[in-house]
């Protein structure tokens, strides 16, 4: 095939893959329940291999974020396999959003000129809306797509004013000619444009919806939206970081260090208060994107290689996570309350192992790929001369032991398993494989992660 069609392989995929799933709707009901999830996998699987074989074909970060999201996307369509099914919501729209989130995600990830940045983040998101809501008879899921739609459309709109101040004042819609050129318009474009991702990345100030669109996703859909989204946007901003001229980071850089410590207390310090495991891991999520900021400020010495890494990490546990509270809850719905997991490390030692050892990556402990990501992070930011910032994220850090052991220590306490009700079935095949693929990668990258850097490096030019 030409090069130019070649590169737009795991593009043509996720759309086609979309398409396919919708008419698998033609399909008799049990056959179509049995053929929409190998069909979505099948599809979320092609991008990851394009990427592994593209050679010097394909842009390195192309290639890595269509790796990173294909494992994404093909291990939430395990997880919702069984999910769906047994909740009655697992029709062909269903999975063909979720394909055609994954490629706004990735058009989002690679873009390189404003207007395709705007395109993928809006594709990717009314999709994500919609998925939010995909469980009908679940009021929580409407609700929680409604406080996810209204913020989304105002950064949206605020991105969106931003990009023309951009546009007006460089005179250019390419991200780095856009921001080589100096003056008030491009400083004033760029500061909306930050206001504007912090809202779909969950930076405090701009972070509240986070929490109740958490809760009221199912476990799964809450797991893509944690992962695929906040590594996609995390890449935009990376970028812009990157391409930033001086004058455009004596703007930048004041804003994101503030956004940055903010989010990290925010993160860290509202998880220790929350009773409901959704919306600890929310806070939890918000938390690690301020990690995400802190290495965005030291792109340019190591940071980058530092993000990309624990974007990985990130994306391994909060899927382990959100997964196991799917494979952990029964039908009616997602077992939210801390207390209601006592004791169920002895019930269901393999999810419950599944969900701690998520839950101690997250926390940074080692040797999971959460204490390698925060290692490679602070290191870059005192390379690039954050010193503060990154002795508060050390602290934070650790504020974010305590609420990481109190679910630990619940999932292991005998007193009172009765008390709750077990799961009604097993999890199925492909949600047990996706949870235990995602715990072998948490602690296979703590205690090897050279080869992922290797990986990264070669994909990215180091």
């Amino acid at each position: 095939m030409p090069a130019d069609i070649t590169d737009l392989f795991p593009h043509l995929a996720l759309a086609i893959g979309g398409l396919v799933a919708l008419s698998a709707a033609w399909l008799p009901g049990a056959a179509a329940r049995q053929a929409l999830p190998v069909v979505a996998a099948v599809f979320a699987l092609l991008p990851g291999l394009w990427a592994i074989g593209a050679g010097a074909d394909g842009s390195g970060m192309t290639r890595f974020f269509a790796a990173l999201l294909s494992a994404i996307t093909l291990a939430v369509t395990g997880l919702l396999a069984r999910y769906a099914d047994r909740r009655n919501f697992a029709g062909d729209a269903l999975y063909g959003l979720l394909l055609w989130s994954a490629l706004g995600m990735l058009l989002l990830a690679e873009a390189t000129d404003w207007i395709m940045l705007l395109i993928g983040l809006e594709l990717a998101s009314l999709c994500l809306y919609a998925l939010v809501a995909s469980r009908v008879a679940d009021g929580l899921g409407a609700e929680a797509a409604l406080k996810y739609f209204l913020p989304g459309a105002v950064g949206l709109a605020v991105l969106a004013f931003g990009i023309s101040l951009l546009y007006a004042g460089g005179g250019s819609l390419d991200i780095t000619d856009s921001l080589a050129a100096g003056g008030p318009l491009v400083a004033a474009g760029l500061a909306l444009a930050l206001v504007g991702l912090g809202f779909k990345l969950s930076l405090a100030p701009v972070h509240l919806w986070t929490p109740d669109v958490y809760q009221g996703a199912p476990a799964p859909v809450a797991a893509f939206l944690s992962t695929g989204s906040k590594a996609a946007v995390a890449a935009a901003l990376l970028h812009v970081c990157a391409d930033a001229s001086p004058e455009a980071m004596d703007v930048l850089a004041p804003a994101l260090t503030v956004a940055a410590a903010l989010t990290m207390a925010v993160g860290n310090i509202g998880a220790l208060a929350q009773q409901n495991l959704k919306r600890l891991l929310a806070f939890s999520s918000i938390g690690q994107m301020g990690y995400i900021a802190m290495a965005a400020l030291a792109v340019n010495d190591g940071g980058g290689e530092a993000a990309l890494f624990y974007l990985v990490a990130y994306a391994l546990m909060d899927l382990g996570a959100f997964g196991a509270v799917g494979a952990l809850s029964g039908e009616g719905a997602d077992r939210d309350a801390i207390a209601s997991y006592r004791g169920l490390g002895y019930v269901y030692p393999w999810r419950a192992g599944a969900l701690c050892a998520c839950l101690l990556s997250l926390a940074g402990l080692p040797p999971t790929a959460g204490f390698i990501g925060k290692f490679l992070v602070f290191g870059a930011a005192l390379r690039a001369g954050y010193t503060g910032l990154a002795v508060f994220g050390i602290l934070m850090a650790v504020v974010g032991i305590f609420y990481a052991l109190r679910v630990v220590a619940t999932l292991y306490m005998r007193e009172g398993i009765e008390a709750h009700p077990t799961v009604p079935g097993p999890a199925g095949w492909a949600a047990a494989l996706a949870l235990g693929g995602v715990s072998v990668g948490v602690v296979g990258r703590g205690r090897c992660p050279g080869p992922l850097l290797a990986a990264i490096g070669k994909m990215v030019g180091g």
